[in-house]
């Protein structure tokens, strides 16, 4: 069943089940047992670390997480919900028609229906919710913090875009759009750099190389949309937005911005609040 994606999807390159717990389920044919595990084990990771950020897309009842997509150069990687407990992660390469992978993905988990479910493992506390809990506080705090103007002007210029927030090689942030206090910032930046580390893990699984170029990392909620794209120099930015936003135009203005951010941080020595 797994398989189908390959066979179906002209440009497709791997499929995988896994549970959320980093267990795999199964997968396609050509992958090693070792390989299974270690993309298991990211996309476990990703899943947790992409719902822990909901409250950062915006404040919203629903805030089921639908997807995560991360773009590299050579290729793309996909991750949905397979029933309660179980994901499902594909790759392709850079070329694949992107609806038609959807659509097998989303045909196979209802395929699939309860046969790969697993109920999930009785824990001190989700920390998908505990972080949302500090998201929301931090969001509360508010204050100027570190503004950076040039974010500033990107979000007032694309309708439905909310916040943006660069961070530093070190993941640490370096300076926020407009209501981003520095307790949402500290937050956001820790789950940001998870989720970039989990990215360039699965650079391989996409058909390249750990270090081959990483471009960016979308999640997608009931809500909103986060993204996570490179800023330069190991830099990235992180930003939210509605759901009904234009996320093309967002992400093209973002990357527009990005030399006047790291000249302003060049200019300042790089040192976190100087913005």
């Amino acid at each position: 069943m797994v398989q189908d994606i390959v066979d179906n999807v002209p440009r497709a390159l791997h499929a995988v089940v896994l549970s959320a717990d980093g267990l795999p389920r199964g997968a396609t044919d050509g992958l090693s047992q070792k390989d299974v595990r270690t993309i298991s084990a990211a996309m476990a990771g990703m899943q947790s670390l992409s719902r822990a950020t909901a409250h950062f897309a915006g404040p919203s009842q629903d805030r089921h997480w639908n997807q995560t997509i991360i773009e590299f150069s050579h290729g793309w990687v996909f991750l949905i919900g397979a029933g309660q407990g179980a994901y499902l992660a594909a790759a392709a390469e850079p070329d694949v028609d992107m609806q038609q992978i959807s659509f097998r993905m989303h045909r196979l988990v209802a395929r699939l229906g309860n046969n790969l479910t697993s109920p999930p493992r009785v824990s001190a506390g989700d920390p998908a919710t505990a972080a949302s809990g500090a998201v929301a506080r931090g969001d509360e705090a508010g204050g100027t913090g570190f503004v950076l103007p040039e974010l500033d002007e990107v979000i007032a210029s694309v309708r439905g875009a909310r916040h943006a927030l660069l961070l530093g090689a070190e993941g640490l942030p370096r300076g926020a759009s407009t209501g981003v206090g520095r307790d949402l910032a500290d937050t956001i930046s820790a789950a940001m750099t998870g989720i970039h580390a989990y990215s360039r893990a699965t650079a391989p699984f996409a058909g390249g190389l750990q270090d081959d170029e990483w471009r960016q990392t979308v999640i997608e909620f009931q809500h909103g949309w986060i993204f996570l794209i490179a800023a330069g120099d190991g830099a990235f930015l992180a930003a939210a937005a509605e759901h009904d936003c234009d996320i093309e135009e967002f992400t093209t203005r973002l990357s527009d911005v990005v030399p006047k951010l790291l000249a302003r941080q060049t200019s300042r020595g790089g040192r976190a609040g100087d913005a």
